[in-house]
């Protein structure tokens, strides 16, 4: 038997990033599980999110051949079982390269558009890093906002059911506050043994994550 594929998407510009080390875990994790993976940093990969014209959807042409590129992103997905963008959290949405990433690939006539989607039956989990903590008064309006137009927005709307939002909190290990007045405020930053603690911590939430929606 053929094993499943995960394709995880990561989506930032520093390759030493903690998005990155995160995007390791969670393709370790499904390694383990029995993936098969295919990751794609779009960084190293020298993909533009920038839309082009040869990528702009023709409204009239839903069979529209897209750019070379865009073509070889699309049969990745078509090849994936389970698709897992890892992105940090910026003004509670995905970063440009990630939102460039959903513009020109899942594009009109091959992401939505057609009475059968072409991504049917895949499954979806959006991996998250956000620098404000789960006890902060504004997480729990990040994450509805963030499934509302992920999961509702792009999995739902492109045929994909099966999908879901988690988000890694205080992934910076600093405390950070805003008060009623707008004023932000920053704790100390993680040393030694407790920054280390921390980020291991954070490796098992990611990786319980995958396992809870997977099942694994």
């Amino acid at each position: 038997m053929t094993a499943p594929t995960a394709l995880v998407v990561v989506a930032h510009h520093r390759a030493d990033s903690l998005t990155a080390h995160v995007g390791d875990v969670a393709a370790a994790r499904l390694k383990e599980a029995g993936y098969a993976i295919d990751l794609l940093d779009l960084r190293a990969e020298g993909f533009d999110p920038r839309m082009t014209e040869a990528d702009q959807p023709d409204w009239d042409d839903r069979d529209k051949a897209y750019s070379p590129e865009v073509r070889a992103h699309m049969a990745r997905l078509l090849a994936a079982d389970v698709i897992v963008p890892v992105f940090p959290v910026y003004w509670n949405g995905v970063p440009a390269l990630l939102k460039g990433w959903i513009d020109r690939v899942w594009n009109y006539g091959f992401g939505y558009g057609r009475s059968e989607p072409r991504l049917a039956g895949k499954r979806m989990l959006w991996l998250g890093l956000a620098g404000a903590g789960d006890g902060d008064e504004f997480a729990a309006w990040m994450q509805e906002t963030l499934d509302r137009v992920l999961r509702e927005g792009i999995s739902f709307y492109c045929g994909i059911p099966d999908s879901a939002v988690a988000v890694l909190h205080d992934a910076e290990g600093e405390s950070q506050t805003v008060d009623a007045e707008g004023n932000f405020s920053k704790g100390a930053p993680l040393t030694g043994d407790a920054r280390a603690a921390h980020y291991a911590a954070l490796d098992r939430r990611a990786e319980h994550h995958l396992e809870a929606f997977l099942g694994l």
